[in-house]
């Protein structure tokens, strides 16, 4: 999610709304069974972000932690099937610090000369559970939905046709408490997963789920027609919920006026603040701008808010 700063402000430029959101792997495990099946769960956070950043982000840093064992573990696999491959090789491709995936083991096998391109990497190699598939260290889907509930985000199951049994993980994780699954794709709304949507009471989203992986496996950015009507659907849920969240960061910073808590406000809207023409002398003028970013105006005239503005005007900001 470090990339969602540089994208709102960017954004911004152009006149469009960014979502904050993240895609998070996921393994399932039936009941009954030892098999474990990878599941994509999205969140899906209001424009100022989770709340209990924290939290969400030790969860993802021990995602990424596990993928570099996992990536060293392709390359061995890899090796094994007389597809010599360096670790370092991969590393480079990644980039400094960045935790790597299959996506960068594809590229490393292509300039390589092992396979002609990542399409081929991927569907000779990669696959779920291909010769040289690996996992790492995911959670599993009903421990990230829960955490998405804890943290302010909407939970929605990523691409469920790719699921063996999708009908079993959508009860569950319904259960524990997710709020949609994808049924729109660049050749349509896929009808089954609709009925499975409308079963479950769950919001019908969509997505290109483009990887920079290219080939025809791979849909085009902005490729999927998702109607105005699902949009709406979708904030109708998200926007209490989202507004929860704003509120019990807005809340922390009113009990306890750190520079820690601070920078859980103005996360994603620092360089709009920053450029404004007056100073931010106190709680509620920072508040405000912050409202005014990230609710309507009804929702910013609600009885809370105005008492955690009242209660931030005697805060002063520092303006370092």
């Amino acid at each position: 999610m470090s990339g969602i700063p540089e994208a709102i402000e960017t954004a911004r430029r152009f006149g469009m709304k960014i979502i904050p959101g993240v895609e998070i792997s996921t393994i399932f495990c039936q009941r009954g069974s030892e098999s474990e099946e990878p599941v994509h769960i999205l969140a899906y956070y209001s424009s100022c972000g989770p709340s209990k950043y924290e939290e969400l982000e030790n969860f993802l840093a021990n995602i990424r932690d596990g993928r570099f064992l996992r990536a060293k573990d392709m390359i061995l696999k890899l090796n094994k099937l007389k597809l010599p491959l360096k670790w370092e090789h991969v590393a480079k491709i990644a980039g400094k610090g960045v935790a790597p995936g299959r996506l960068h083991v594809a590229r490393a096998m292509v300039e390589a000369g092992h396979v002609e391109n990542l399409k081929q990497a991927f569907a000779r190699y990669l696959y779920d559970g291909g010769p040289a598939y690996s996992t790492g260290s995911e959670p599993l889907a009903e421990v990230a939905v829960q955490l998405i509930h804890r943290t302010g985000g909407l939970a929605v199951l990523a691409h469920p046709w790719a699921l063996k049994n999708p009908a079993a993980i959508i009860r569950k994780l319904k259960d524990v408490g997710l709020h949609g699954l994808e049924v729109y794709r660049s050749d349509g709304k896929l009808v089954a997963y609709t009925d499975l949507a409308d079963t479950y009471g769950l919001l019908k989203l969509g997505g290109s789920d483009y990887h920079g992986r290219g080939g025809h496996g791979e849909s085009e950015l902005g490729s999927v027609k998702l109607p105005v009507l699902v949009l709406n659907d979708f904030l109708k849920v998200a926007r209490p919920i989202w507004c929860g969240a704003i509120k019990e960061i807005l809340e922390s910073y009113a009990d306890e006026p750190s520079d820690s808590n601070l920078s859980h406000i103005t996360r994603y809207g620092r360089g709009k603040m920053l450029k404004r023409n007056y100073p931010l002398n106190c709680g509620k003028g920072l508040v405000d701008e912050c409202l005014s970013l990230w609710l309507t105006n009804e929702e910013r005239q609600s009885a809370e808010f105005e008492a955690i503005k009242l209660k931030l005007s005697h805060v002063s900001i520092n303006q370092g």
